[in-house]
């Protein structure tokens, strides 16, 4: 099925942008802060992608893509970084409007934070020669660190939602990876990663998600204030 990735794509976005003009969430009203934030991030996460695409850390199934390219990604892999993202963020908030106190404390917080950024630091020193690790965990490294020098609170719920959010992340890349379906619409180089695969999906895609998710929020929380002022 030639278009197997772009329904993939507007299947994922179309339930959490029709809930977006919900009369009681309006989710829309934020929609400057959201795309902006969503754009720039999609930016290092786009060249990121070329390059690895380039050097075959992965590569794509012609089988399942419509056939056109933006700098040698398919179409499809550009408008993934805009779709999931909306559909993901749209979760994370709408689990706050319905659940407003769902949050940990910040103690505990900031215990888990120090743990996942040792846990990624380890990874890199002990993985440095594969690319897809050594680039996704010292990415999220950095993260890390940023929530803990800037005492960043965000994390209190997205640690939450975010493991709600990796539900139909994983539905969604099980499908690319090969899960349910006769191929790969997204093969992996397994010499460039981990080689743990949670179903058919390389445990990096977790943590790769949670950065991209992650730094699309902190920037649609700074941006807030000024597009929706009163």
């Amino acid at each position: 099925m030639t278009a197997l990735y772009f329904i993939i794509n507007i299947a994922s976005l179309s339930i959490p942008f029709l809930y977006s003009f919900e009369k009681k969430m309006r989710f829309i009203q934020y929609w400057k802060s959201v795309f902006l934030a969503i754009t720039i991030v999609a930016v290092p996460f786009l060249i990121w992608d070329v390059w690895f695409t380039n050097i075959g850390v992965w590569g794509f199934n012609s089988t399942y893509l419509l056939g056109s390219t933006i700098a040698n990604l398919p179409f499809e892999e550009v408008l993934f970084f805009f779709c999931i993202p909306y559909a993901s963020i749209f979760t994370h908030y709408a689990l706050l409007y319905f659940f407003p106190k769902l949050a940990l404390p910040q103690k505990l917080t900031k215990l888990i934070t120090i743990g996942l950024l040792i846990s990624a630091l380890v990874i890199v020193y002990f993985n440095y020669d594969k690319w897809y690790t050594l680039v996704n965990f010292s990415f999220f490294a950095l993260l890390l660190v940023y929530a803990l020098v800037s005492n960043d609170t965000i994390l209190k719920s997205f640690y939450i939602t975010f493991l709600v959010v990796l539900i139909p992340f994983f539905i969604v890349n099980g499908l690319l990876t090969g899960s349910f379906i006769e191929d790969q619409v997204v093969w992996y180089n397994n010499a460039e990663n981990l080689r743990i695969r949670l179903g058919t999906v390389p445990v990096e895609d977790a943590f790769y998600a949670f950065s991209m998710l992650y730094g699309a929020t902190v920037l649609i929380e700074k941006f807030k204030p000024i597009f929706n002022k009163k």
